[in-house]
């Protein structure tokens, strides 16, 4: 199968999994763009600033992302409205990939979801990564068998926090979805913010912005 080929399978997989047609799934995506947008962790400062432990936009929104999907996931497989998916716990594999994937996000400021949106905006930096994003996945993909599968390491399985709580599963993943929420609100609010998003900004915000120890300004 030819890598054009491939992409379009994606648009058949999707259709196929039962989660709805494409054009819900487009107008999923066309809704969490705006969020990303409205909420501006799309911009480099902010990941790069939760690299740099100087912005807390970025964890306070994962937490809650996690925290709400974690019981409403759940419950809607209890249900029977949805699926697991779940990956094997390769942890060779897991470490070394996690550090690719975490110095490359505080490189380019940016992540998988976040960066399209950015390329949408006109970022050339961002479509440069985004290439070169591609260009690492045709290369893991092609030598996959050959060379990178043995550097993986042993399969753990495919266990989840679910399947180890056993019969206590529900209460376990409620209260863990609850603290994950309780701590996306307690984590105290920092940001980093550039020109940009002050000259949006009228002379009395502006001022009240940097009299406030909450924020960085990136000059």
């Amino acid at each position: 199968m030819s890598f054009f080929e491939r992409i379009m399978d994606m648009f058949t997989i999707v259709a196929n999994e039962g989660h709805g047609s494409v054009a819900v799934v487009f107008f999923i995506g066309i809704l969490f763009g705006g969020i990303i947008q409205y909420s501006r962790v799309d911009k480099f400062e902010k990941i790069a600033g939760f690299a740099m432990l100087k912005d807390t936009v970025v964890p306070k929104m994962l937490f809650l992302a996690i925290g709400i999907a974690a019981i409403g996931l759940f419950f809607e497989i209890k249900l029977g409205y949805a699926s697991y998916h779940i990956k094997p716990m390769i942890l060779s594999g897991l470490i070394v990939g996690g550090i690719l994937f975490g110095a490359s996000m505080a490189i380019l400021g940016k992540c998988p979801g976040t960066g399209p949106i950015s390329i949408a905006e006109g970022r050339i930096d961002v479509l440069v990564g985004a290439i070169g994003g591609i260009f690492g996945a045709y290369v893991f993909t092609k030598y996959y068998d050959s060379f990178f599968k043995p550097l993986m390491g042993e399969s753990y399985g495919k266990e989840t926090l679910a399947n180890t709580l056993g019969e206590h599963a529900s209460w376990g993943v409620l209260l863990f979805g609850i603290a994950l929420i309780i701590i996306a609100i307690i984590i105290p609010t920092r940001e980093l913010l550039d020109e940009a998003d002050l000259a949006q900004l009228s002379e009395e915000e502006r001022a009240e912005i940097e009299a406030n120890t909450k924020f960085e300004i990136i000059k």
